[in-house]
């Protein structure tokens, strides 16, 4: 048996950025986009979790059908259809959601 094996990997501890993290609001730490499990201070040690199913702020104005690519938009701190200037990083949930649901679900997938 292998004895490097380290965790499981979907919930990691990361550095809070500027401005601190706030618990169950995404935020973009390098490539991924994570759900933080407490609240932190910046450069305090949160635990985030990488994957999973997340009912989160959504970009209104946009339709969205079962398991359409999305993106996060650092900038408004939302979910997209909008891949431009954006990062890839879930899909939506299995009922999509209507143009003025301003939260949705979304479900996180790894990026590289």
């Amino acid at each position: 048996m292998s004895t490097n094996y380290e965790q499981h990997g979907d919930t990691l501890d990361f550095i809070a950025p500027v401005g601190g993290v706030v618990s169950g609001k995404p935020v973009k730490i390098g490539t991924q986009v994570v759900v933080p499990q407490v609240s932190a201070v910046e450069g305090a040690v949160f635990a985030a979790k990488t994957t999973g199913v997340w009912n989160v702020a959504a970009a209104t104005g946009q339709a969205w059908g079962a398991l359409v690519t999305l993106y996060w938009d650092d900038a408004a701190k939302v979910f997209t259809t909008t891949a431009t200037s954006n990062t890839k990083c879930g899909h939506s949930g299995p009922l999509g959601k209507a143009s003025a649901d301003a939260v949705a679900l979304v479900k996180l997938i790894p990026t590289v």
